[in-house]
């Protein structure tokens, strides 16, 4: 018994519809890894008021900083910003900052963002970036989560042979073959 020439049509058709699919982006070889950390990540909101720009951020640069940003915006001079001014504030911060941006939120809903609620979220990501408690932010503190200082690169002789990082040999977890 021969197959149904449209059997065969149909198998030709399949075949030659999963050779042509590439696989997606993210697990081609050449495709760079996406960076996690989307304009320089949590870090990149407080390296804005590094005045000195030493690298190294104190919490009175900090608080200097936000209390100027804040009087920038208070534009009717009474310690508190309508929705109006929040609106065009989180405008500016999407532009700069797309998906990383922190809204300005009128967090007890009274009608009025004064700078408790203005500076929230940038005196606790300092909180939360400060480790060792010392008032200050270091370069090695502010720099983003799962990054590696830039002068880790390994020697070529240390890239096995499909380019990554890993022992030399087999890499993985495999011993090298036999």
């Amino acid at each position: 018994m021969r197959p149904s020439p449209l059997i065969l049509l149909s198998a030709l058709a399949l075949a030659a519809c999963g050779g042509a699919r590439q696989p997606p982006p993210w697990m081609r070889a050449a495709e760079k890894p996406r960076d996690e950390n989307y304009h320089g990540g949590n870090a990149a909101m407080l390296l804005k008021y590094d005045a000195n720009h030493d690298g190294t951020l104190t919490r009175d640069e900090l608080i200097s900083g936000l209390k100027a940003e804040f009087a920038s915006h208070d534009t009717h001079h009474n310690g508190c910003l309508d929705a109006e001014q929040a609106d065009a504030i989180n405008q500016a911060r999407v532009d700069a900052d797309q998906s990383t941006a922190t809204p300005v939120m009128d967090w007890n809903q009274d009608g009025c963002i004064d700078y408790t609620e203005f500076s929230a979220a940038p005196y606790s990501l300092f909180d939360q970036l400060d480790t060792n408690h010392d008032g200050k932010l270091t370069p090695k503190e502010l720099q983003p989560a799962g990054a590696k200082p830039a002068d880790t690169n390994p020697a070529p002789d240390q890239q096995n042979q499909s380019g990554r990082r890993g022992r030399r040999g087999g890499g993985g977890g495999n011993p090298p073959p036999q």
